[in-house]
């Protein structure tokens, strides 16, 4: 990883590029902003390697100079929209700690950000935090999901089985989109900002955990054991020391 900064009387910017096996992430734009990210993927290390290379040669020829100031970790990681989910668009927190592919699958229900409801959690916070860094995770869920969306938010707050299997009875869709619009925000935070707040975490995992009775109480997991994906994401946020 590389961070250049250009400096003259009338702009100030950076420019930021990193590598990883067959890919490259650069990240650009105004000092002290968020900026843009844009992946590039080939088809060789090599191939990668050389155009590096080449684009950092180019921007020392425009005057960038090294910027070893560059705060990898007091800054947001957002994804290429055309890349979608990404290791080189996490915060190096989030790659470091969630090594599992399925952090970056867009397709798995069970994963973060793979049913819509993840996905469309990732999407608008990703927004929001475009617009201003003054952002309340812990209030987002019940945000998203009473203002935006103009429907009920269920707050994994009493998780005894009994409460769970009322709500399943009376109140499933609802339920189950409240518990993974939560954990989505608290993974959500981790890969852009690298930090997780103390009461989203203990939301998250309630959340999970309500998740797995619920399915066992569904029967969608015909096995009769807990689910493999949440079983590691609810080990993995537990580890994760929240700021």
């Amino acid at each position: 990883m590389e961070a250049y900064r250009y400096q003259d009387e009338k702009s100030d910017k950076f420019w930021r590029i990193e590598q990883d096996e067959p890919a490259f992430a650069v990240n650009y734009g105004k000092t002290g902003t968020t900026g843009k990210y844009q992946i590039k993927e080939f088809d060789s290390v090599e191939e990668c390697q050389k155009e590096v290379k080449k684009l950092i040669d180019s921007k020392k020829k425009k005057g960038y100079k090294l910027y070893p100031e560059f705060d990898l970790n007091n800054h947001y990681y957002f994804d290429d929209e055309e890349i979608g989910l990404h290791p080189l668009t996490s915060h190096p927190k989030f790659r470091a700690h969630f090594k599992d592919e399925f952090y970056y699958d867009c397709g798995d229900e069970e994963a973060p950000f793979g049913s819509d409801e993840g996905s469309d959690t990732l999407a608008q916070i990703t927004e929001d935090l475009r617009k201003t860094k003054t952002f309340d995770f812990t209030s987002f869920p019940k945000r998203l999901i009473e203002e935006y969306w103009d429907m009920t938010y269920l707050p994994a707050e009493d998780i005894s089985r009994e409460n769970i299997e009322q709500l399943v009875k009376t109140d499933e869709m609802n339920l189950t989109q409240s518990d993974m619009v939560t954990y989505a925000t608290a993974f959500a935070q981790i890969k852009i900002t690298g930090e997780v707040d103390g009461a989203l975490k203990v939301l998250a995992l309630n959340a999970m955990k309500r998740m797995e009775i619920i399915a066992e109480l569904l029967k969608w997991n015909t096995t009769g054991k807990p689910s493999e994906i949440g079983t590691k994401m609810m080990h993995d946020l537990e580890q994760f020391h929240e700021k």
